[in-house]
């Protein structure tokens, strides 16, 4: 009992062990633990060396005071601290106030979490890449001084040391993108981009198209590469070359698809073909390897049509402007159409001149008013800029074209996927309002018509092996939509060129074969050990093969053979097709039936990532096809510009995360 005692005597003299645990608040990092005699313990701040209450016996003080004497600027040394580095930011104010209290309640301590430099740098050069921000905007007074306000500790860095933060990012992301690239099963298509500059300089952007391994559709840029001439054959091809070399996908390249017009005439010839296939391996003896963008055909087309009729064009848009000029003449303008009875569906509207679907619903909407700009001539002689009944006949007809492409335009942008099978019935249908129109009795119809049909008929006749082969890949169309396509535009020479296009298909195919391995065909088990052990089957079971049925064994064998030499690709053509729904999903369905067509399914994959419309190339706008970069991206380094642009293009969808520690909240008193 005695020796309890005095355990227990031992026990009360000595100090609880919880209070020498190791210290877990992030205040820590600020105080230190000083002992002042015996049971009594202050915290004393390392910048100022002030001393606070901590523990005193069996009570402890806690650590919010501590956290107020960091967070609030109480403490002397910070603030000092703080305006020194105010002192040295140019344009920025020494005298700042920095000890307000805070006007909320709660607020986040600056503390509450383990400040890292090199990530915030690596964000800040994210930040200015995705928002196209220039490189000087580090060296800007008042940003400096946002920075400073939110994280004073934040060593802000000079324009030359963030460019070499956005090639590290750039290289990172490239290497990452490399072993994406190494691992992707399918082939690649190339669209081809050009932007110029106020030099004589110029560039080009390839982006990558292709298919993953969920069967999704992906694109990302390659290359934004510098060259000295563009525009020429030996520079496109050179430059594809290279970045196929860099990007290890030399035996990948499927298509290139190309938006400026002025390549056309050198991008189709025999040469850029020869050049390439014979550093890169191609398929179908290269007929697929080059395609025109369809958003730059459109463009071009829509150019041709609103050139033909830019006199009244001009009348119009006066027209317009004249009546929304004020309140009172747009009154009087709707007074006239009410009287003369009409109901006015189509709100009047100015165009923007770069955009020719602006310009397609302004004379679309002021066809249906064309009645009440006449009678407004006749009663307001402040206007004068009404088009004459032959010029409406003109806007009419060139409007009925336009609509064909504006409707062609919207129906691909408003697709999801933009694999390549949806362009072939929307080219088709364009292509036969042409070939009709172009025998119309009405010569202003068939004038208009033909102006249009010999540019389309071009990209028909370059272009549309492609599209007819990518939408035999689609279930719901295979051969049959071509069958009928080919019917209206052909008449009864349609079967020679439907022959054409089964021809390519199956040629394709076997090329697919050639470089899968060999497919051991599903046979029944039991078939298989027949055909093994034939003797002794025969001889040991008589009752289940017999003599009498030999012929009829041969039969059977005959019949496997002839079954099991059927391709996938026929018995993908002679199945049903599958029913056309509102929502079909071409990917996913191939992504089903890959184990089903294992071979057809890899060619169905290539075929479909061609990227038949350019991302580079946009619907509406003009059909030159190439860009132009602003002042300050030209006087940048070329490897600095393709590190902006590329990286943009690969982060613009990965998130960006920051990873730390929970942030603690500390309570304020009023």
């Amino acid at each position: 009992m005695e020796a309890s005692d005095a355990e227990l005597i031992n026990t009360e003299k000595t100090p609880p062990v919880r209070r020498h645990r190791k210290k877990k608040s992030m205040v820590w990092e600020h105080f230190t633990v000083e002992t002042v005699s015996e049971g009594c313990i202050r915290a004393c701040c390392k910048l100022c060396k002030q001393t606070f209450a901590y523990s005193n016996g069996s009570k402890v003080a806690g650590t919010s005071h501590l956290k107020r004497h960091i967070s609030m600027g109480s403490c002397p040394k910070i603030k000092s601290l703080e305006k020194q580095q105010l002192a040295l930011t140019p344009g920025a104010k020494s005298d700042v106030d920095t000890t307000d209290p805070p006007k909320k309640r709660y607020r986040t301590s600056s503390f509450g979490y383990g400040f890292d430099q090199e990530q915030s740098y690596t964000f800040l050069a994210k930040m200015i890449i995705l928002n196209e921000y220039p490189l000087d905007m580090v060296e800007q007074p008042a940003f400096v001084l946002f920075i400073q306000s939110i994280q004073p500790r934040f060593r802000m860095v000079d324009a030359n040391a963030l460019e070499g933060e956005i090639l590290s990012v750039y290289h990172k992301e490239r290497l990452h993108l490399m072993q994406v690239f190494g691992n992707m099963s399918g082939r690649v298509g190339l669209t081809v981009g050009l932007w110029t500059t106020s030099q004589t300089l110029g560039y080009i952007c390839l982006t990558g198209h292709y298919i993953d391994s969920d069967w999704k559709l992906q694109k990302k840029m390659l290359n934004f590469m510098m060259v000295v001439s563009p525009h020429s054959e030996m520079a496109l091809s050179e430059a594809i070359s290279v970045s196929l070399s860099e990007w290890n996908m030399k035996t990948k390249l499927f298509a290139i698809t190309v938006t400026n017009n002025s390549l056309s005439h050198e991008i189709y010839s025999a040469s850029l073909r020869d050049h390439l296939s014979k550093k890169h391996k191609v398929v179908l003896r290269g007929q697929l390897f080059v395609v025109r963008c369809y958003a730059n055909i459109l463009n071009l087309a829509a150019e041709v049509l609103t050139a033909s009729i830019h006199g009244i064009i001009y009348n119009i848009r006066e027209s317009v402007k004249f009546v929304k000029a004020s309140p009172v003449r747009d009154e009087k303008f709707s007074e006239i159409a009410l009287r003369i009875g009409l109901s006015g569906t189509k709100a009047l509207s100015l165009d923007v001149r770069t955009l020719w679907n602006t310009t397609y619903l302004m004379l679309d909407a002021a066809l249906e008013y064309k009645d009440a700009f006449t009678s407004l001539d006749a009663c307001d002689d402040n206007y004068n800029e009404a088009p004459s009944a032959d010029d409406w006949k003109k806007v009419e007809v060139v409007c009925t074209y336009l609509k064909l492409l504006h409707d062609s335009a919207n129906n691909v942008m408003g697709t999801p996927e933009r694999t390549a099978n949806i362009f072939f019935p929307e080219a088709y249908k364009i292509l036969l309002e042409l070939t009709n129109g172009t025998s119309s009795e009405d010569p202003l119809v068939s004038s208009t018509a033909k102006q249009m049909h010999e540019m389309f008929d071009e990209y028909w006749r370059d272009c549309s092996l492609v599209l007819a082969i990518a939408v035999v890949m689609d279930p719901r169309f295979k051969l049959k939509l071509v069958e009928f396509s080919y019917s209206k535009l052909y008449g009864d020479d349609s079967t020679r060129y439907v022959k054409i296009v089964n021809d390519s298909v199956h040629e394709l195919y076997l090329e697919y074969v050639s470089q899968s391995l060999p497919l051991v065909p599903y046979v029944d088990q039991g078939d298989d050990n027949h055909m093994n052990g034939i003797g002794s089957n025969l001889s040991s079971s008589p009752n289940v093969t017999g003599y009498g049925l030999m012929d009829f064994d041969i039969y059977l064998s005959e019949t496997a053979v002839n079954e099991s030499t059927k391709s996938e690709l026929d018995q993908y053509l002679e199945e049903s097709l599958v029913p056309r729904t509102h929502v079909f999903d071409i990917l996913n369905w191939w992504k089903l039936n890959n184990i089903k067509y294992p071979t057809l399914s890899k060619m169905a994959r290539d075929v479909l990532a061609i990227p038949v419309s350019s991302p580079e190339c946009s619907f509406f706008g003009s059909g030159a096809g190439s860009r132009e970069l602003d002042e300050y991206r030209s006087s940048l380094r070329p490897e600095t510009v393709e590190a902006l642009s590329c990286a943009k293009d690969w982060l613009q969808y990965s998130p960006i995360t920051i990873e730390q520690p929970s942030t603690a909240i500390v309570k304020m008193e009023l």
